[in-house]
């Protein structure tokens, strides 16, 4: 079931900072051959190309501007045309904005939904593809619920959901694509700060910041470190919760109603 890391071609969209940056370095610490950030922040992927550069020596890692939200017919084919294939796909951008929600849909949902099938036409084996591994950032707040953020649960769930289903082992055992999702807890980022400041009422803002202060809270690296644990154990389908800095944990789901 695992895929071996060394030597491969891996792409992380928003890994120019926060989680995505640590699950780059992660990545580039398994002897990947590549990882490719896709970015919509052209001067934080300048600056964490000449961090990676310097720790992991040149032309490992590389950096693409692009807006999943806008951008990924374009960039696909850019990837393709300069590796001809992508072995990794890491779909870690996300947003969150609870007033104008359509930004947060297009970026959080429709743009994993999007290049998750670029990759998984592109990789599948029963099309003369070589398989290949989809990790699907989500969230705590895709397997919870809580009052606070409506648009963000909506894509975070909607993200494990397309994971369970294009992950399911009816497609996995015809196409040797993995699709896992990753649902870290709350984590100290600028995303989680952005949530806490700009809610939909002020009421909810209010009570989202003082629960807020409540959960078991991490950073960045227990989350670039679970990625590669989930990675080299979990099987299609699967979704995996890091909390607190907490050991991972599979998401156990019922299919009865």
């Amino acid at each position: 079931m695992s895929q071996e890391i060394k030597n491969s071609i891996v792409v992380v969209t928003g890994g120019a900072s926060g989680i995505g940056y640590e699950i780059v370095c992660n990545f580039l610490e398994k002897e990947a051959k590549k990882v490719i950030i896709l970015d919509v922040n052209e001067d934080e992927g300048k600056k964490a190309l000449e961090l990676l550069s310097a720790k992991y020596g040149n032309n490992r890692a590389i950096f693409f501007k692009c807006d999943v939200a806008k951008d990924i017919d374009v960039i696909w084919k850019k990837l393709i045309d300069s590796y001809n294939k992508i072995d990794i796909l890491v779909n870690n951008a996300g947003v969150g904005n609870e007033t104008i929600p359509k930004i947060a849909i297009d970026i959080n949902l429709t743009a994993v939904v999007q290049l998750s099938f670029k990759f998984w036409e592109a990789n599948r084996k029963d099309k003369s593809g070589n398989g290949g591994t989809i990790l699907n950032i989500s969230s705590l707040y895709g397997v919870i619920v809580e009052q606070y953020l409506p648009v963000y649960h909506a894509t975070k769930f909607g993200v494990v959901a397309f994971t369970r289903s294009l992950g399911h082992s009816f497609n996995y055992e015809r196409s040797g694509v993995r699709v896992i999702a990753i649902c870290p807890g709350f984590t100290r980022t600028q995303l989680v700060a952005d949530l806490t400041n700009a809610t939909w009422d002020e009421r909810i803002s209010k009570d989202y910041l003082k629960r807020s202060k409540e959960h078991s809270w991490q950073n960045v690296d227990a989350v670039g470190k679970a990625t590669i644990e989930v990675f080299e154990k979990a099987e299609s389908g699967t979704a995996w919760v890091i909390e607190g800095g907490n050991p991972i944990k599979e998401v156990i789901f019922s299919n009865s109603y």
